[in-house]
């Protein structure tokens, strides 16, 4: 005597379609955490022109933030593109450091 009893074909479409529904659940659930993170960005911008520069002894960022901000703009800006060119978590810098600054 066996310990399973015999599916009827009902049975077995019911699993086949829980098991469809799971599966789909768990892929949209995949797309809905990974998707966003994998893809995602500011939009489509220009490349921006850089110059490489070499950092001086005693230089600040603020310094070379300060030469190659245009009149009336903010150098804080400037710096954060600076960082964002170079993925600089902070500000410090070492001398001799090359580091991507945006063309004025």
């Amino acid at each position: 005597m066996s310990i399973y009893a015999p599916q009827t074909a009902e049975a077995q479409a019911r699993r086949t379609r829980a098991g469809r529904v799971v599966a789909v659940l768990v892929l949209l659930v995949g797309a809905a955490i990974l998707g966003p993170q994998a893809f995602a960005s500011d939009g489509a911008t220009e490349p921006a022109a850089v110059d490489v520069y070499a950092v001086g002894s005693g230089e600040t960022l603020w310094d070379i933030a300060a030469a190659r901000t245009e009149a009336g703009d903010d150098v804080r800006d400037t710096m954060a593109d600076i960082q964002h060119l170079n993925a600089m978590s902070d500000t410090a810098l070492i001398a001799g450091q090359q580091i991507y600054v945006p063309v004025s």
